[in-house]
């Protein structure tokens, strides 16, 4: 038998199911969403059938990494460097969807329509107080980008009981972000429906809210593989990864309730 020596330190991915079955999750995802908000028949079902194949996609998919980087080498210093050029651009394209909802918001703010009265915010809706929950959330999503960061130096000190510490504290910090922000959005006197400005204030509140939860999952992730031991000094790209979208959904918030709660009331 031959065997071919491969004289390159780059990954050449064996072929995988999962890009397939993604697409396909993606696209019942997007019928059943707006089959769901149209009252048709079987919405629902579509909707749910997208869900669980992108869990399973994103399982399958992730844990298929996770065996590459840790227990086959394959992640070597040159896959690193485009598993980061990779995860900078992919929050580059987080930023641009944002992006699109603060343009909607300072559009319909600077120019409001006749139709809500010429002012913004309309005249029949009273704002969240900015000082009283969204405040604390702040307060609290702010210190667990401290707390992250705590625990992505205690790695690279190898210390591994500080690391859990820390990772384990942004996890309550973000479990208890999560409970403040769906209490709000309980409490509140008005709903999505209700006109522009609701539907500018829960569309980007609540898309934040998803990526905050997203970024929950991935410190979980984190947390566990630490636990096994998946995580080095000199190799922990999945954490870093993570610890760069938290700092990500960090920094946006900011910029949320300094326009859409604070400036926007």
């Amino acid at each position: 038998m031959k065997y071919v020596t491969q004289r390159h330190s780059f990954h050449l991915v064996d072929p995988s199911p999962w890009p397939l079955l993604g697409s396909f999750s993606a696209m019942f995802l997007t019928f059943g969403g707006v089959f769901f908000m149209h009252g048709y028949n079987y919405g629902w079902l579509t909707l749910k059938l997208g869900f669980y194949l992108l869990f399973l996609t994103m399982f399958c998919w992730w844990r298929d990494v996770i065996r590459e980087a840790t227990f086959e080498g394959q992640h070597t210093y040159s896959v690193q460097i485009g598993l980061r050029l990779g995860m900078i651009l992919f929050i580059i394209s987080e930023i641009m969807f944002f992006f699109g909802f603060f343009w909607a918001f300072f559009h319909s703010s600077f120019n409001p329509s006749i139709a809500i009265g010429g002012i913004w915010p309309p005249s029949f809706f009273i704002p969240l107080n900015s000082w009283k929950l969204p405040f604390l959330n702040t307060i609290i999503l702010v210190s667990s980008g401290a707390t992250v960061t705590w625990a992505h130096y205690a790695l690279l000190l190898g210390s591994k009981i500080q690391t859990g510490n820390a990772l384990g504290l942004t996890l309550l910090l973000a479990f208890i972000f999560l409970e403040v922000q769906g209490f709000e959005f309980r409490s509140s006197h008005f709903t999505i429906s209700d006109g522009i400005y609701p539907s500018v204030f829960f569309l980007t509140t609540g898309f934040h809210g998803l990526h905050v939860f997203i970024g929950f999952v991935f410190l979980w992730v984190c947390f566990f593989r630490l636990c096994l031991n998946h995580f080095t000094r000199e190799h922990h790209f999945g954490f870093e990864a993570a610890a760069w979208y938290w700092h990500f959904v960090d920094v946006v918030w900011l910029f949320l309730f300094i326009s859409i709660y604070w400036w926007g009331s």
